[in-house]
């Protein structure tokens, strides 16, 4: 299912299309005849999703980004001190074909230019040729989560041509870096560049040096840790060649072009970038591939330098409101509806770091239960940084599934993401909570108006209304009524405060109330909100003990009130009538505690 992130990337990859500059590796036939204007454009992530444009199944020979492989495989082979003795890790600011070594080393100067990558070959264990080239084979296989394959043409080509190749060859013999036949090293280099990949293959090689050396898809180790480690080190300083430097600075991500048209690139921990493209520049770097990648580090803040933190997945925890329900009381049919129909409005508690990686797989995660969902609020309170990124990403998201008629809330009252207000209204092109109840109460109240067809909890009620009474004989409510106070609260006053006396029976007629407690962070915590039919005040008046938390009015409030002198003396003169209310007021003490726990438990809240 595509997500707002192949839009991202498909806006670089349209920018990247138009550009027709450069010209193909005529220097090896094979490779002159190859189509132009074959682009493709993939990005793998460290769980093992690609994302795809262009022509990302096209085969094409893998060619000098062979060099890290074959040069971590020489590092398990042989030992880091053994292949030292044979290659440095210096820049050569040469071009990747110069025959030449170090003046001082009189070694190769790294093992991305072909000097020593020949070398590198060298050093591969194995009883002949042949095993030897099996190996290498297997391991690019390892990366890549599938078997590849020889190209024999572009190979034959390579060997018939790659007259200089082989005076660099001769020259190691002659400097002691290769003891044997330096012909059969090679070779063994023109067959390691002539193995087939596509860019979707690139992609998940990429992934895999970003995994730590293991395969996000099939989990096969290809490359140990500290192995990796110095791959990806010599990547960043000598994979693009000359233009090794201009890279750092623009893209800052370890990398390596190939003559063949493709580049990969990775950024530790969080993705594998993939193009392929065959126009190159002067450097032998594909055009195309440079600037998707400039584009893609710029666009996605991908520069391995803004990356201060381990990345990880940014979804803390995710649930349903059926789950994990609002604190807001709710009528039988309301709850019935929310049981059937909860798993469609779903809660997604984000933390750490909102970066491309962390945020790109809320988004994917989203996105997959979206054809599901009606409803999602994002929780981005634990968040401690939002890349510019993230939040386009987000901003992105919220269109997309307004499209896939699923709708999106935040919870931010930091305001990280750049929204100032905060309600159930939709305002500057979001809808913002201070608190995660709200939002599950926003998540709730998009579910019932749309599936619940029984009686709602009405906006306001008569004394004769209220659910509580619904027992009394007439001559009971008479009685009961006349002693009642009608009272009107404003909004944002509170009408009890944690410690008070009992102050009487309340019955909510209009609007709707809170019961709050102040945590240890100072911060007011919402325990539950009452709507019309609803009561409180009664704990405190039957036990004479004090409330325990303040209530506040949500709105403007209008309440029937049984002050506790008039209650004591009901209880004197009418215990017939006293018994039918205690019952009545039991049984919704019951159901509101039930609600309480449902909604603390699910959240680890509790315990």
């Amino acid at each position: 299912m595509r997500n707002v992130v192949d839009g991202l990337i498909g806006e670089v990859f349209a920018l990247c299309r138009e550009n027709r500059t450069g010209d193909l590796a005529d220097y090896i036939p094979e490779l002159a005849a190859v189509a132009p204007d074959s682009f493709s454009l993939c990005i793998a992530t460290s769980d093992g999703y690609v994302y795809e444009s262009g022509d990302a199944h096209t085969e094409f020979t893998i060619q000098s980004i062979s060099k890290p492989l074959t040069y971590g495989l020489a590092l398990a082979d042989r030992g880091l001190s053994a292949v030292a003795e044979k290659i440095d890790v210096e820049p050569s600011g040469e071009p990747f074909n110069e025959i030449s070594l170090d003046p001082v080393t009189e070694r190769p100067r790294n093992p991305m230019i072909n000097a020593g990558a020949i070398a590198a070959a060298s050093l591969i264990d194995g009883d002949d040729p042949e095993h030897r080239f099996e190996r290498l084979r297997q391991c690019y296989s390892r990366y890549a989560g599938r078997e590849l394959a020889l190209n024999e043409a572009v190979y034959r080509s390579e060997a018939r041509t790659g007259h200089r190749n082989r005076a660099i060859g001769h020259m190691l013999r002659s400097f002691g870096i290769i003891t044997a036949d330096p012909d059969l090293s090679v070779d063994l280099y023109f067959r390691q560049c002539s193995i087939d990949v596509t860019c979707r293959d690139l992609a998940l090689v990429a992934a895999t040096l970003a995994n730590n050396g293991v395969n996000p898809v099939t989990h096969e180790r290809a490359l140990s840790p500290d192995h990796v480690e110095r791959v990806l080190s010599v990547m960043t300083t000598c994979g693009m060649y000359d233009a090794a430097g201009d890279w750092v600075t623009q893209v800052g991500l370890p990398a390596k072009s190939g003559v063949g048209g493709g580049v990969l690139a990775v950024l530790p921990g969080q993705i594998g970038i993939a193009v392929y493209s065959p126009r190159l520049d002067a450097h032998g770097n594909s055009v195309r591939g440079v600037q998707a990648c400039r584009e893609l580090s710029k666009e996605l803040e991908l520069h391995f330098l803004h990356v201060t933190r381990a990345a990880r997945s940014a979804v803390r925890s995710s649930y349903s409101v059926a789950e994990a329900p609002s604190r807001q009381r709710r009528g039988p049919a309301e709850r019935d509806s929310l049981e059937k129909f909860g798993q469609r409005a779903r809660i997604y508690e984000l933390h750490g770091d909102l970066l491309f990686a962390g945020t790109e797989t809320a988004v994917r995660e989203i996105t997959a239960q979206s054809d599901e969902l009606e409803a999602v609020a994002v929780d981005v309170r634990r968040v401690d940084d939002v890349s510019g990124v993230a939040g386009r990403m987000l901003s992105d998201l919220y269109d997309d599934l307004g499209v896939r008629g699923c709708q999106l809330a935040l919870v931010d009252p930091a305001g990280r993401l750049g929204h100032t207000t905060s309600g159930l209204v939709p305002t500057a092109g979001a809808r913002v909570f201070v608190d995660l109840d709200a939002a599950l109460e926003w998540c709730e109240d998009t579910l019932l108006d749309r599936h619940c067809a029984g009686a709602r909890l009405p906006e306001s009620i008569t004394v004769a209304e209220h659910p509580l009474l619904s027992a009394l004989s007439a001559e009971q409510f008479d009685r009961f009524a006349g002693e009642l106070e009608i009272r009107t609260v404003a909004q944002g006053e509170v009408i009890v405060h944690r410690g008070d006396p009992a102050a009487g029976l309340f019955l909510i007629l209009a609007g709707r109330v809170s019961n709050t407690l102040q945590g240890a962070d100072g911060v007011p915590h919402r325990i539950t909100t009452l709507a019309p039919g609803m009561t409180f005040g009664e704990m405190p008046l039957l036990i004479g003990e004090r409330f325990l938390g303040d209530v506040h009015a949500d709105t403007d409030v209008r309440l029937a009130v049984l002050p506790p002198d008039r209650f004591a003396h009901l209880s004197a003169e009418a215990p017939g009538l006293k018994v039918a209310l205690l019952e009545e007021l039991a049984a919704g003490a019951y159901a509101q505690m039930d609600a309480v726990i449902r909604s603390l438990t699910p959240r680890g809240r509790l315990g």
